[in-house]
């Protein structure tokens, strides 16, 4: 019984010492505890989403339709002639278990991105002690953008996914008809969001480079053309239909996004080349001071008036 609280009084010390030490001194040992909760409490936003996400799929909370709608809205602009009849506003289910694990599959990518907030507020909590508070303010910067850059992707893949099914669907319609499966649909759209999503934090990635010094503005006008010719080759191989409406879009947005990071990254260098002004010479060449003597300036009548009355009043 000694033993078994003693156990206990050590546990309640050890999450004691983390709640009250925010400056991350921690043994290694309280460092794991520390990462085994965050990641428990995590694990656990993302089960809560996924329960939500899975009764979304068919329960809709008004004014928002159900998640099974939003899905199926770009299979639905697919024009009926190209479909197979009688699989309007359905998709085909090959196995039994096919429509519970792709509603598993889809509720639980909804729900992280839902409880997006708690899962990276934990993972913000266990890396947070040991930044300084400049750092962690460029983190919550860099944080911030790259969440509203995903999500621009993802709505971006979303308003593109019909564009790009009906010129999928289009191909040689005379001697196919489309008949998609639930697991091949849902796969491409989330493949889709997830592309698009991932690809737009490009800028980010830039702008990071430039600011440690590994890509400087002179670097990156040097590349230019070749970066951008790389992105429509990248655009070309990462879109999981490779139609051209997907590809052209991905790659026109990167291409503007990785201008906006240039442009970005030469206001970056101007105001490094400010701060420095003798950054460029060489550890053996004299500073560009100027040593003549220059005339003493005059000193104005107002000043001069205001020295002699502050002589007399003392």
């Amino acid at each position: 019984m000694t033993s078994e609280k003693k156990t206990e009084r050590k546990g309640k010390r050890r999450r004691r010492s983390r709640r009250q030490n925010p400056d991350g001194t921690m043994t290694l040992m309280e460092h794991l505890f520390e990462l085994r909760y965050r990641l428990g409490m995590a694990l656990l936003g993302v089960a809560l989403g996924g329960i939500i996400g899975f009764i979304w799929f068919e329960t809709s909370v008004w004014p928002i339709p159900t998640l099974g709608e939003l899905l199926l809205k770009p299979y639905d602009t697919i024009p009926n002639g190209l479909k197979l009849a009688g699989t309007e506003g359905k998709l085909l289910q090959n196995s039994p278990f096919e429509g519970f694990m792709v509603r598993l599959q889809v509720g639980i990518a909804a729900g992280a991105v839902l409880f997006s907030p708690m899962w990276l507020y934990h993972l913000w909590a266990f890396i947070t002690p040991g930044l300084y508070n400049k750092e962690k303010k460029f983190a919550r910067i860099f944080v911030t953008c790259a969440v509203i850059l995903f999500v621009g992707g993802a709505v971006l893949a979303y308003l593109v996914a019909p564009e790009a099914l009906t010129v999928l669907s289009s191909i040689s319609s005379s001697e196919f008809v489309t008949a998609l499966t639930a697991d091949k649909y849902i796969s491409f759209i989330l493949a889709l969001l997830v592309i698009f999503g991932i690809s737009f934090e490009l800028p980010l990635l830039v702008v990071m480079l430039n600011k440690v010094g590994i890509l400087p503005y002179q670097k990156l006008k040097k590349w230019r053309r070749g970066i951008i010719f790389g992105l429509f080759c990248f655009a070309a191989v990462v879109t999981p239909g490779q139609d051209p409406i997907s590809m052209c879009v991905l790659a026109g947005a990167l291409t503007v996004l990785f201008e906006v990071a240039v442009q970005i990254s030469r206001l970056n260098d101007r105001n490094k080349d400010k701060e420095n002004e003798w950054s460029d010479l060489d550890d053996d060449e004299a500073s560009p001071l100027n040593y003549d003597p220059q005339p003493e300036q005059a000193t104005p009548e107002s000043e001069v008036r205001a020295t002699k009355y502050d002589e007399d009043a003392t």
